[in-house]
């Protein structure tokens, strides 16, 4: 069952492995290269997992740890770190994060301990909390379900994110930019249809059958939605 993750990580290379990883277990990965970047996206709070790296430009992990915790942004967060001493270890954990990688790691622990981490998380959520509503619109992201009315609609993993991505910006237009980076995780536009596809698939899930529709397009602009 995949969930929104936060990569910080200024290593291109290693960024794009762990993302590809992470992403072919189901997860969404959104990722920053510097610490700046890395606390701004963090601090919408819409992440279940942050994985951090402790020695970033413009903010290093640790400070932005603190900064995250200091707001009172409790998402877990997982270091990782050529520091391998007991001393750097203990300093990370001290300063609020929830699990200490040192690098070089596999991937195979890494995705253990992501994994232990969100089990945590996920026992200690009221599900009631963080169900999205749009309308007669239902989302459980907990359980990935998806109700109309009251009627569970089947929907395919690439649609579900889609779905999710739209009601966490209810009532805002969402680009097709936009969708590249945050669904499909492509940060150029790969020149095909892919997005028209899938949003055409969805709609008919989501809205054939019923009296109101649910997502619009907004033309020269995107999509939208809105009850």
């Amino acid at each position: 069952m995949g969930r929104k993750i936060l990569l910080v990580e200024d290593d291109r290379e290693t960024a794009d492995y762990l993302a590809k990883g992470l992403t072919q277990e189901g997860h969404s990965v959104e990722q920053a290269t510097n610490g700046q970047d890395g606390l701004f996206r963090a601090t919408d709070g819409s992440f279940d997992l942050i994985i951090l790296d402790r020695m970033l430009p413009a903010l290093d992990g640790l400070s932005v740890l603190k900064a995250l915790r200091a707001a009172s942004i409790d998402t877990p967060v997982l270091i990782l770190s050529a520091l391998a001493s007991v001393g750097d270890r203990i300093e990370g954990l001290e300063h609020g994060s929830d699990d200490y990688l040192v690098k070089p790691f596999s991937f195979a622990e890494l995705l253990a301990r992501v994994n232990a981490l969100l089990r945590r998380r996920e026992s200690r959520i009221d599900p009631a909390e963080h169900r999205l509503t749009v309308g007669d619109l239902e989302i459980d992201p907990l359980a990935r379900s998806v109700k109309r009315s009251g009627k569970k609609l089947d929907l395919k993993p690439r649609e579900y994110l889609l779905l999710e991505y739209f009601a966490r910006n209810e009532g805002r237009v969402v680009t097709r930019t936009m969708l590249l980076e945050q669904v499909w995780d492509y940060h150029f536009d790969p020149g095909t249809n892919v997005i028209d596809v899938h949003v055409s698939r969805l709609r008919r899930k989501l809205d054939d059958g019923f009296e109101k529709p649910l997502l619009h397009t907004v033309r020269g602009a995107g999509y939208m939605l809105a009850a």
